[in-house]
């Protein structure tokens, strides 16, 4: 999974590009500051920087990432459009997009500089499936065939994996798929795994891959 490490401190544009991102399959940590910025460097796959920040600026924080991490590809956000200000962020940043902006040229723009550093996600092999993300596949291993989910049961499945060797509680899996608060005595949530477990588990009396945590919630061990 693509790690995305997001500096941004509206609170609003913040949320949605972090809830876009995350639904389109990236892996998003969302800072509001470069404070915590250091902890975060070494997993991060491509960073989202604001250029107005409290404290040391979009400039100021991007020069020290490329300091500490030359391979780290930097898309500069800013609603400043002189060129001046393009032309110092492309000093060091690798892209520079203004605001606004719609959520799929920043994806685009994503795309284009993983492409260009060689970060693309590869396949992910469960046990006795391969996962295509990019795809959005599921093939079984021994026979090539290729597993026929619905669209809700793959993002259900995609949501696992963005999780994976988190405990995840009803709550937590009907909120992130169904975006709506779970309700005690609701049997979607059940009725979609049991579906999912049996297209995609050997034996899905005895799940290996998508675990029951008694008590506590679901988890898919990778």
């Amino acid at each position: 999974m693509i790690s995305v490490l997001y500096i941004e401190d509206e609170n609003e544009i913040g949320s949605w590009v972090k809830k876009d991102l995350t639904e389109r399959g990236y892996e998003v940590t969302w800072l509001q500051s470069g404070e915590e910025m250091e902890a975060h460097l070494s997993s991060a796959d491509l960073v989202i920087l604001d250029v107005m920040l409290p404290g040391l600026d979009g400039f100021s924080l991007g020069r020290r990432i490329k300091k500490e991490r030359a391979d780290l590809p930097i898309l500069m956000l800013s609603a400043r459009t002189s060129v001046e200000d393009k032309v110092e962020g492309l000093h060091f940043a690798d892209d520079y997009l203004t605001k606004p902006f719609h959520p799929d040229e920043l994806a685009a723009r994503l795309e284009v500089l993983l492409r260009r550093f060689q970060k693309n996600e590869d396949v992910l092999v469960l046990q006795h499936i391969t996962v295509h993300p990019k795809e959005m596949r599921i093939v079984y291993n021994e026979t090539g065939e290729e597993v026929q989910l619905t669209g809700k049961q793959y993002y259900l499945f995609q949501y696992f994996i963005r999780h994976a060797n988190q405990i995840l509680t009803k709550e937590q899996l009907y909120e992130g798929v169904w975006g709506e608060r779970y309700i005690e005595g609701d049997k979607t949530l059940m009725v979609h795994i049991r579906y999912l477990r049996e297209k995609i588990e050997k034996d899905p009396a005895h799940p290996t891959i998508i675990e029951t945590i008694r008590g506590l919630g679901y988890r898919v061990r990778i």
